[in-house]
């Protein structure tokens, strides 16, 4: 008789190639955002940039605001500050644009009801 443990290993099951890479984060990209909380990412935006609300839109990228680096990461900070959420240090990398940002917001706050 021949031992189970001796037998040729198989896999049990396998992944089609035509999936590619999956990404295991959740895109940021779905315009989950309240209303309420993308007016509200658009305002701290404005303030932290010094420039006019009407000029911040969703579709709006950082770097299009004339943000740097730096003003990313103080944004982000103003962000946390203003809904009490941490978005970590990878957290922000996908964010190009202030619905993303608005979406993240809106993600974190869900995941920490």
């Amino acid at each position: 008789m021949a031992s189970f443990l001796a037998a040729p290993r198989r896999p049990i099951a396998t992944l089609p190639s035509t999936l590619g890479s999956v990404s295991l984060l959740a895109s940021t990209d779905s315009n989950n955002a309240q209303p309420e909380t993308l007016k509200i990412v658009q305002s701290t935006i404005s303030k932290q940039l010094s420039i006019e609300t009407s000029t911040v839109t969703p579709e709006t990228k950082f770097a299009d605001l004339g943000a740097d680096s730096l003003d990313t990461v103080e944004i982000m900070m103003a962000l946390e500050e203003q809904f009490g959420v941490s978005i970590g240090e990878g957290g922000a990398e996908d964010i190009a644009t202030v619905q993303d940002a608005a979406d993240l917001i809106e993600k974190l706050l869900a995941s920490s009801a």
